[in-house]
């Protein structure tokens, strides 16, 4: 059972004590990654995700792993609850700020209480400045996006409106002098705009994981891909070569030009090594 914990500023993050208005206290339920060991890195976007910013997003954190990264989003539907479970699947520790008090009968949205409970027990923690019985209003979101702002060295914008919550936390990173990252989109779709907007402005466009180590501040370790190439049959390449998007396995197999059960073993054994995984009927790269 975790308590929660009150802390003054003298107690914060040493970023978050920066910014021109920092809360009076704090709430916590965990135990904060070290910020002087960990990058805290905010990863936040639209409720209505497509199926590209959940892959973008899944994908960007999952290249963080092994590297000194703390995520921290909102626990809210969609892209903040993508990147809080793509933090816990890399290993990554992870920070929840929701818009309510951390007393599970208020804790919102309550979708995501399971959700805070898996973060709890990966060792991550929940932050939040409102009473732990304090429900959540309309004003006390965009009032908690510069708790997330201030805590964290950048900020990653997955897909968002130009009008929308998400923008109101990458102005306050700005206003922090924080790095903004974002990731573009299709034209064609109204969750482009944000990211667009934005990189207009002067954010910084981040298309892999390491360009967002680049930003932290983080030098990129030698592939593992890389130096284990070697290891693989020239039919295992192949197939790594292939996978330059999630593919189904049908899709695959397709592509391969090798019969069914060839590509199906060479996968199991690409499992193995773990340079690729099956997730949601895709097979994708690690």
């Amino acid at each position: 059972m975790h308590s929660i914990v009150k802390i003054t500023p003298a107690d914060f993050p040493p970023l978050l004590r920066e910014i021109s208005d920092p809360p009076e206290c704090l709430y916590i339920k965990g135990t904060l990654p070290d910020p002087f060991s960990y990058m805290y890195l905010s990863v936040v976007g639209s409720r209505k995700y497509s199926n590209y910013g959940k892959d973008v997003c899944r994908t960007l954190i999952e290249g963080l792993r092994g590297y000194p990264v703390a995520i921290v989003s909102g626990l809210a539907l969609g892209i903040d609850s993508i990147a809080h479970e793509a933090a816990l699947a890399a290993g990554l520790p992870t920070i929840a700020v929701p818009g309510s008090g951390l007393n599970e009968e208020v804790l919102y949205p309550a979708s995501n209480r399971g959700l805070a409970k898996k973060i709890l027990a990966a060792g991550g923690a929940l932050l939040s400045e409102f009473e732990p019985d304090f429900h959540a209003t309309l004003y006390s979101f965009p009032q908690r996006n510069r708790i997330m702002a201030g805590l964290s060295k950048a900020v990653l914008i997955i897909e968002a409106e130009k009008k929308s919550g998400t923008l109101i936390t990458a102005r306050l990173a700005m206003d922090y002098n924080r790095d903004v990252l974002t990731v573009p989109g299709s034209i064609f779709s109204k969750t482009s705009g944000g990211p667009h907007y934005l990189i207009r402005n002067g954010a910084t466009p981040v298309s892999t994981s390491a360009d967002i180590l680049d930003a932290l501040g983080i030098a990129t370790l030698a592939s593992n891909t890389q130096r284990n190439l070697d290891s693989c049959s020239p039919e295992e390449k192949h197939i790594i070569e292939l996978i330059s998007e999630p593919l189904s396995r049908d899709e695959l197999i397709e592509r391969a030009g090798l019969p069914a059960q060839t590509v199906n073993a060479l996968i199991s054994m690409l499992e193995i090594k773990e340079f690729v995984r099956e997730e949601g009927g895709e097979i994708r790269r690690v």
